[in-house]
């Protein structure tokens, strides 16, 4: 019979055992059921490292547009496209017989002008010379040559001045090669009336041994750090050559057009065997001074009103402002009052709002 009440008595302490812990099970599943899951992590700082293309441009190093300064005919071409020339080189020879003729006559009126000088500067010395005798010469004798002799000296200084005005002019007809370089336009042919006043250049040199490599860089990577100061580089006419540039300057504004920052590689062109004007596909390779927090793409959320990442705070979620900075493919840099270890949603959206009873499921990073 003791045997029988010990059975009998196991059973009954098994039987409440279990309707104890189904009661249990049954209150936890009841204080989940008021609130949804969510999957979350922990938010971590990262190093930043991302390679970018973007388009840009080559042009020339230097480069100069030659327009007439003075009405007149093209007498002579001495180039033409393609051509080398060196700083200094006669390019173009322009005829203007007016302006030669101008030039003439303002040579002339110097001469006069002169000889007139010298006329009275002789005269003033000879009655300053007699002056000496005392009652000789009138002061007012005096004084009068001496004005003379001063208006034709300023007559003389005033025709040399528009002499060199039109030895200026004259020199303008001739057209030199302003710096070493290539001819790469000719718009005007032998027999041309040019003016000032063409639309068009007569000539445009360009120096290309050196080319500008110009990049423009979005204002969200602008506060990147190249990796090094070179760069990579591919244009459309080579597809499977690579070249590299070296970073020379940064605009150090942003074009607010565009909203972007220009920055200028120079590449060396010694054999020509790039062209300006080409366009290129300019490689960067760009990273952060100190690592940065990283949240997958999933966890920012944008309305009409705001971008936001979604904290999961004593059980509560909790909306955070925060800006984005480098994308890095399913991941993006997030700016914001954010502290690492921070328990974010993976997958935020705006139909979950602030003071949501959330119950985290932590996703491994």
């Amino acid at each position: 019979m003791r045997f029988f009440d010990s059975i009998i008595g196991l059973a009954s302490l098994v039987v409440i055992l279990t309707a104890c812990k189904q009661n249990n099970g049954n209150k936890e599943a009841a204080a989940k059921a008021g609130a949804d899951s969510a999957v979350v992590f922990l938010l971590r700082k990262d190093t930043v490292n991302k390679q970018v293309t973007f388009p840009a441009e080559l042009i020339p190093l230097e480069r100069a547009e030659i327009f007439a300064k003075v009405s007149g005919y093209v007498g002579a071409l001495k180039v033409d496209i393609g051509d080398k020339v060196s700083k200094g080189q006669l390019l173009a020879l322009l005829e203007a017989p007016e302006t030669v003729a101008n030039y003439a006559q303002a040579n002339a009126d110097v001469q006069t002008a002169r000889s007139k000088y010298l006329g009275s500067l002789d005269a003033y010395k000879r009655i300053v010379n007699a002056a000496k005798v005392e009652g000789t010469i009138a002061a007012g004798e005096l004084e009068k040559a001496r004005s003379l002799m001063m208006a034709d000296s300023a007559a003389l200084n005033a025709t040399r001045s528009k002499t060199n005005a039109f030895a200026q002019l004259k020199d303008y007809l001739t057209i030199r090669a302003p710096f070493s370089g290539i001819v790469t336009q000719r718009n005007v042919d032998p027999g041309t009336l040019v003016s000032a006043g063409n639309p068009k250049p007569l000539l445009v040199v360009e120096n290309i041994s050196t080319l500008r490599l110009r990049v423009p860089v979005p204002e969200s990577y602008t506060a990147a750090n190249a990796e090094t100061s070179t760069i990579n580089f591919t244009v459309d006419a080579q597809p499977d050559v690579t070249y590299q540039a070296k970073l020379s300057r940064k605009a150090g504004a942003l074009n607010l057009a565009n909203r972007t920052e220009t920055w200028e590689f120079l590449f060396s062109n010694s054999d020509h065997q790039l062209k300006s004007g080409m366009f290129a596909n300019a490689i960067l390779k760009l990273g952060r001074k100190a690592p940065t927090f990283l949240a997958p793409a999933s966890a920012v959320a944008t309305n009409l009103e705001k971008r936001f990442v979604i904290r999961l705070k004593n059980g509560k979620a909790e909306w955070v402002d925060v800006r984005n900075g480098i994308s890095l493919g399913d991941r993006t840099e997030i700016f914001g009052d954010l502290s690492e270890q921070d328990t974010l949603l993976m997958r935020a959206t705006d139909e979950i709002k602030a003071g949501t009873a959330l119950a985290p499921k932590f996703l491994k990073q």
